[in-house]
């Protein structure tokens, strides 16, 4: 007879591809039972849209199956329940029945932030999945115009709750709705209470995700959202754009302060395809994804091209396969990262080099001027030509870090004592810097 041993080592064989461990060590399989030759189980995955699902429960059937002595397999595909309070977060607020809230941040205005976080949550929308998109800019709201909700009055509840608004099974809550076309002239305080009520005084119901859209910046708006509730995590949208880059830095290193987890980059307007030859061009030079990684340290999630779909107000889920695929990504990003722990190595500095040691006996030992002279940040680099823009000589001899400090499982970033302060250094490329020194 068919033993639980059994089952389980049938599916330990089936490999996650973003963990690269198999669903059993990782704690995924669950309530296994087995009546005469019948047998249930369920898989319990990290996020409710995870796209490897179906691929998941396929390799689960045909793997028990083909044990002896099983003729029928069914295989529950669920996902890990959401944490019933949100730190920080009031049992009264609405957003303790949602699952998971996820930033989308761009920290520079232009590079199509807003586009990007209503594709993505209209898209899981389409999916079937409970979604919710909060526009957190107050002086410069854009997803009613966007969403082509313009002029639509809001409701309140019973509870004195907003009701959102809904579009094609969407939430949609904004201070454009309550704003109408007026601007908005506020002080700090004031907006950080709207802030508030958006959040914690509209009626989202049960989520699964909420997306919030935020302003540019790394203002009040975002300390206010960053204090007041646990992000799942954050994607940062930007173009090739020096000045992009260099914000992008700085909303990485706002993110991480805050102990927000970063999910990865969405790049955004990354080229066009000519309609004659069906050539991608990339207008801020040749494909940079691999740049942006190693400049960062994060994955980048998506390319998005300038396509006609985008450029103007949006009905309905956006069907094309950019959209779906940076989709993907990002959940895909957001399960990982709700599972790995956080490995940092401890660090020591001083005026001659920087000493990374971590718990698994790993030792880097790096030269403070060697490392200074591979900063990749957009103030260091030709954005075109990858060419540095100092000369060695303007690094000062006695260059070393004031500050340090580790961004995630990826990478660290350094005050250094010449002001220098949006450079961020992937583990990867200490390494490399390391190695070439020896």
């Amino acid at each position: 007879m068919t033993t639980e041993k059994d089952i389980l080592n049938a599916l330990s064989r089936i490999i996650d591809p973003d963990f690269n461990k198999d669903i059993v060590s990782l704690g995924f399989v669950k309530n296994i039972q087995i009546k005469g030759k019948d047998v249930s189980f369920d898989i319990e995955l990290t996020t409710p849209a995870c796209p490897i699902k179906a691929e998941f429960q396929a390799q689960a059937e045909k793997s028990v199956k083909s044990l002896k002595d099983v003729e029928g397999v069914s295989v529950h595909m669920t996902s890990a329940p959401r944490v019933k309070k949100q730190p920080a977060v009031a049992e009264s607020s609405p957003l303790t029945q949602v699952r998971s809230i996820i930033a989308v941040s761009s920290c520079k205005g232009g590079v199509g932030k807003s586009t990007v976080a209503a594709c993505l949550a209209l898209e899981l929308a389409q999916r079937g999945f409970k979604v919710g998109l909060m526009d957190a800019d107050i002086y410069g709201p854009s997803v009613p115009t966007l969403l082509n909700l313009q002029g639509i009055p809001v409701q309140v509840n019973v509870k004195q709750q907003l009701i959102p608004l809904e579009k094609n099974n969407l939430k949609i809550m904004s201070f454009g709705f309550l704003l109408g076309d007026a601007p908005a002239v506020l002080r700090g305080p004031i907006v950080s209470r709207y802030i508030q009520q958006l959040l914690h005084q509209t009626a989202w119901g049960e989520l699964d995700y909420l997306f919030i859209d935020m302003p540019p910046g790394t203002g009040d708006i975002q300390l206010t959202i960053t204090q007041s509730l646990k992000l799942s995590g954050a994607v940062i949208v930007t173009t090739r754009q020096t000045l992009s880059l260099v914000d992008v830095a700085r909303g990485i290193l706002m993110f991480e302060k805050v102990d927000v987890p970063m999910l990865g980059i969405i790049e955004n307007m990354s080229y066009f395809i000519c309609d004659q030859c069906q050539k991608k061009h990339y207008i801020f030079g040749e494909k940079q994804g691999s740049r942006l990684e190693e400049r960062f340290g994060l994955p980048v999630l998506a390319e998005i091209p300038i396509i006609g779909a985008l450029t103007g107000q949006i009905e309905q889920a956006v069907a094309n396969d950019f959209i779906r695929n940076a989709v993907d990504a990002v959940i895909r990003s957001l399960g990982k990262t709700s599972l790995l722990t956080k490995q940092t190595p401890s660090i020591e500095f001083n005026a001659e080099e920087i000493h990374l040691r971590w718990s698994n006996g790993e030792d880097i030992r790096v030269k403070n001027r060697d490392l200074r002279l591979s900063c990749g940040c957009a103030l260091c680099i030709n954005e075109m030509t990858g060419e540095k823009i100092f000369k060695k000589e303007t690094i000062r001899p006695d260059i070393q870090p004031k500050e340090i400090f580790t961004l995630g499982n990826y990478a660290i970033g350094i005050n250094w004592n010449d002001g220098h302060s949006s450079g961020i250094y992937p583990y990867k490329s200490i390494r490399e810097v390391a190695g070439k020194t020896k």
